[in-house]
């Protein structure tokens, strides 16, 4: 329970950091230092919460002089933005990442509140739960509302 609560607590910061700016840059140790927890817990936390789906980009140099950069994604151009979720998705999408996607999309004005919660109930695991090869359906649907936005927006 306490890495969760950690968890929560050093992905909050970094959220807070990039509020103040488009990127972050950091030192793995650093960070673990100040929240006093071990350098895997930060790995975790950027693996796991600042990925592309839900709209960052992380860079890292490894070595004595290496850091962590996270950038926050922000939509220029609507139409590469859609093709960038497009091919994050692939041939098959999970549960937690289509959610993601969607409310990414949702942040970034591209989708209403209500068009995103439509969207992902169309999609949710209990819905998938019902068909074989959910993840590669719920990819193909989601690529294909994608699509149509891009062209329909």
């Amino acid at each position: 329970m306490r890495n969760k609560n950690m968890s929560d607590i050093i992905e909050a910061y970094l959220k807070q950091v990039l509020q103040e700016s488009s990127n972050v840059e950091i030192r793995r140790s650093e960070i673990a230092e100040r929240f006093e927890c071990v350098p895997s817990q930060i790995n975790y936390v950027i693996n796991t919460r600042f990925t592309p789906q839900n709209g960052y980009h992380v860079e890292s140099k490894r070595g004595g002089g290496g850091y962590i950069r996270i950038v926050k994604m922000t939509v220029v151009d609507e139409a590469d933005y859609i093709d960038s979720m497009i091919q994050l998705i692939g041939d098959e999408l999970s549960d937690k990442d289509a959610q993601a996607i969607i409310s990414n999309l949702h942040k970034n004005d591209l989708l209403t509140k209500l068009e995103a919660r439509l969207i992902y109930a169309s999609l949710d695991k209990d819905v998938m739960a019902h068909v074989n090869q959910a993840d590669s359906l719920r990819a193909l649907i989601l690529t294909n509302v994608l699509r149509k936005l891009k062209y329909d927006h």
